[in-house]
């Protein structure tokens, strides 16, 4: 399967196994604590990488936001080229790097348009690749530096469905959107920083203009990137 150049992998490595029994510890505790309960994280490997954990291995999806008060989160209407994106939902993913995006990004500080992804590559043999990633901002942000703290709420994926695989080549892109039309309630949420999203310094910058005008014109031609 050819990768999109203007995708990035998942940084490595995979948890090793001490890494994998503390993350388990952790979401015991967590669980155990109760509904809203605030992670306190020192743990030295990666909060990104925790967070991967649990949607990989826990039933776990995960909202970003710049908000440390949402009790439950309400189902509104969303503004995306794609179908499955632009309806009345609660929108989450099943990836731990992708939420830090968009609860560090901050909308205040002159971020008004995002574009980012976050896919696995299936072959015509079921075989996967992945995940991949793509993040940019509006270029004009970029030179202020428009980061913030946020944080991670850690949904029950029970009430979500999936968006459907696109096609790619001979194969599919499967994304890692999820959206529940119903209201959620978090497990718990964990506070991030700039510094956790482990791509905040391969940020792409985007002219909004031209991408609009561009994704108007070919709606799956992502990521509609400058020449």
């Amino acid at each position: 399967m050819v990768v999109p150049p203007y995708f990035a992998p998942r940084p490595a490595p995979e948890p090793d196994l001490a890494t994998a029994a503390a993350f388990e510890r952790l979401f015991a505790a967590t669980v155990e604590w109760g509904a809203g309960a605030v992670i306190d994280y020192t743990l030295p490997a990666p909060k990104w990488q925790f967070l991967c954990y649990l949607c990989d291995h826990k039933g776990i999806v995960l909202h970003g936001s710049g908000r440390a008060d949402i009790q439950e989160f309400e189902p509104r209407q969303s503004n995306d080229v794609n179908e499955f994106g632009n309806r009345r939902a609660v929108y989450a993913a099943s990836d731990g790097i992708w939420p830090i995006y968009f609860a560090v990004m901050d909308r205040n500080g002159g971020v008004n348009s995002l574009i980012n992804a976050c896919v696995r590559m299936v072959g015509a043999d079921g075989g996967r690749q992945g995940p991949y990633y793509f993040f940019s901002i509006n270029a004009d942000a970029l030179p202020r530096r428009p980061w913030r703290r946020g944080t991670i709420y850690l949904l029950p994926r029970q009430t979500f469905e999936q968006q459907l695989p696109r096609p790619h080549g001979e194969g599919q892109l499967e994304v890692a959107q999820w959206a529940s039309l119903v209201p959620v309630q978090p497990l718990a949420q964990l506070p991030v920083a700039p510094e956790d999203f482990p791509f905040l310094a391969q940020l792409h910058g985007h002219d909004v203009r031209i991408v609009q005008e561009r994704a108007a014109r070919n709606p799956e031609g992502f990521p509609w990137l400058d020449d």
